[in-house]
């Protein structure tokens, strides 16, 4: 038999649940590296982007040439891409953590 009362319970444990993902996303912070360490982007865990940092020889290295710049750009893309990996993977991981115990489908 259908209790109401129980699902509000549920409701009120799943937002609280959420809360507490979303603090623990916040204060997580995930490190993303390209070139061997010329760039380095740091993110929280809601994958928003918290610094980057260029390495002073990636940067004196570059000349006039477009094809340098083109290589930085293309590493400070990658320390993102990293990050937001790391990121999405820390997420996965919480989440299963905390909601693998209620046996959702989809949820292990």
């Amino acid at each position: 038999m259908f209790n109401p009362l129980k699902m509000q319970e549920m409701l009120s444990q799943a937002s609280h649940m959420q809360e507490e993902v979303q603090k623990k996303l916040a204060s997580t912070i995930i490190e993303g590296t390209s070139g061997g360490g010329a760039v380095t982007a740091t993110m929280n865990g809601k994958k928003q982007l918290l610094k980057l940092k260029i390495e002073p020889a990636a940067v004196t290295s570059l000349s006039s040439n477009q094809a340098d710049v083109e290589m930085l750009e293309d590493l400070i893309v990658a320390a993102i891409n990293d990050a937001g990996r790391k990121a999405e993977e820390a997420l996965q991981g919480q989440l299963k953590g905390m909601l693998g115990g209620l046996n959702l489908p989809g949820i292990s």
